[in-house]
C-alpha cells in the first residue's frame, strides 16, 4: 500500500494561526509524522509526504505529487478554525469531495470514528466540500480537521505533543484497519518449536542430548 500524507499549509502560510499565535502547520506536520511512524509498522507499506519545512508547497504541487506516486490513499491533515478570534466552535470532522465517492466516504467514516473515539472531542461527522486536494487527486482522498484552533481548550490540545500523537495514531490505525494491513512481526518476539513429547523423562533427555550435539539450544519442560 502506498499512502501520501499531506500536512496542510506551511510555516509561513498567512493567517493559519490560532489567536494565541500557534501556527497550524506545527500541529499538522507533527500529526503527519505520527501517522507515518504507525503505518510503517505494517507490511508492504510506503508513506510519502507532500509538505516541506523549507517552503510552502502549493496545492497543485501537492496533488500532482500524489498522483505521480500512484498512491492508494491521500490524507490531508489540518486544524480547524472559525473566524479569527476565540469562540465556542469545537470538535473533529472529516471531509470528502462533494461528489461523495463511496470509497472516500467509507474511509472518512472510519477515520472520523477513530479520531472522535480516541480524542474524546465532539464528533462533527463526515462532510463534503470542493477542496482542491479532494477534487484533483486521483486516489481515495480525505481531509481531516483535528480540532479548532479558535477554541481555547482545543487550541491547548493542538499544542500538546500527546494530542498530536493521539490524532496521528487514530488516523493511522483507521487506515490500517480499512485497508486490512498486516502488522510486521515484532523483532523482539521469540518463537519456540517443540521437537518431541514423551511419557518418560529419559527419552526426553536423550533427545535434548542429540539436539545439543547438533548445535541447537534445547531444554525440557514438563506440563
Amino acid at each position: 500500500m502506498r499512502f501520501v500524507i499531506d500536512a496542510g499549509h506551511g510555516f509561513s502560510t498567512p493567517g493559519k494561526r490560532s489567536p494565541a499565535g500557534m501556527k497550524e502547520y506545527e500541529f499538522n506536520r507533527a500529526a503527519a509524522q505520527f501517522v507515518k511512524e504507525v503505518l510503517l509498522t505494517y507490511e508492504n507499506t510506503e508513506v510519502f509526504f507532500t509538505h516541506s519545512d523549507q517552503e510552502d508547497v502549493s496545492l497543485k504541487q501537492r496533488t500532482d505529487f500524489a498522483n505521480s506516486m500512484n498512491a492508494d490513499a491521500f490524507i490531508s491533515i489540518h486544524a480547524n478554525a472559525f473566524g479569527s478570534g476565540w469562540n465556542e466552535a469545537r470538535g473533529v470532522e472529516t471531509y470528502v469531495h462533494k461528489t461523495k465517492p463511496p470509497a472516500a466516504v467509507r474511509l472518512a467514516s472510519a477515520i472520523q470514528n477513530s479520531l472522535a473515539a480516541k480524542t474524546g472531542l465532539v464528533n462533527r461527522g463526515v462532510k463534503a466540500a470542493d477542496f482542491h486536494v479532494l477534487r484533483e487527486t486521483k486516489m481515495t482522498s480525505v481531509l481531516v480537521e483535528c480540532g479548532f484552533m479558535t477554541n481555547k481548550k482545543e487550541a491547548e490540545l493542538l499544542k500538546s505533543p500527546q494530542y498530536r500523537k493521539t490524532c496521528g495514531q487514530a488516523i493511522a490505525l483507521a487506515l490500517a484497519d480499512f485497508f486490512k494491513l498486516t502488522k510486521k512481526p515484532d523483532e523482539n518476539s521469540l518463537y519456540k518449536v517443540q521437537a518431541g513429547a514423551f511419557s518418560k523423562k529419559e527419552n526426553a533427555e536423550a533427545l535434548v542430548t542429540r539436539l545439543k550435539k547438533a548445535g541447537f539450544e534445547s531444554f525440557i519442560s514438563c506440563d
